[in-house]
């Protein structure tokens, strides 16, 4: 069941749902708006000639930090990740869906190319996945509300939700925009 408006203020007042900094009049219908943070993370185009998960390359993107109030320029074709600028703390039973802002995919901004589920239990910012689809720059300014979370009510409690010691939860507590990890899954250690 996705939660409305007066669902969402009260699990925030309740402390159960963790937005920080929470700002009331970003509250919609029946999802939470949320704004652009100051990190990038930009492929490195020039020094590589592919991508591989399985192996991490510290080479392959370059943080690139934006002052509040001057844009950072997506070129058509470019991806890039980005950050909420909120931290966000799920209970274990509920689920967060991010969705980009229709003015914006308008404009040929897409969020996420594939990771717009946040899991119960998660705690952090949201990575942003940015891929301009237009055929113009489109400038991103950190305080822009970019997208937006959509919680649902799971029929109970996970019993292991994201950040449990079994599940080797990467991205638990992560601030800013954070690369992939996936090499850890097939890392020796």
């Amino acid at each position: 069941m996705i939660l409305a408006d007066a669902s969402i203020r009260a699990l925030v007042d309740q402390a159960r749902l963790e937005i920080e900094p929470y700002d009331p009049d970003l509250v919609q219908p029946a999802s939470v708006d949320v704004r652009l943070g100051t990190q990038f993370r930009v492929m490195r185009n020039s020094r590589l000639t592919h991508i591989d998960p399985m192996v991490h390359d510290e080479n392959l993107m370059e943080v690139v930090e934006v002052a509040v109030g001057e844009p950072f320029v997506l070129h058509p074709g470019e991806f890039a990740l980005g950050h909420t600028a909120e931290r966000f703390g799920l209970p274990d039973d509920l689920v967060g869906i991010v969705n980009g802002k229709s003015s914006l995919g308008r404009m040929g901004l897409q969020v996420h190319a594939t990771a717009g589920f946040v899991d119960p239990g998660f705690s952090g910012v949201i990575v942003l996945e940015l891929s301009n689809v237009a055929n113009l720059p489109i400038l991103l300014r950190p305080g822009m509300k970019i997208a937006q979370m959509v919680f649902e009510q799971m029929d109970r409690a996970a019993e292991r939700p994201y950040g449990h010691p079994d599940l080797g939860s990467k991205y638990q507590g992560q601030s800013g925009a954070v690369a992939s990890k996936y090499s850890e899954n097939y890392s020796d250690s």
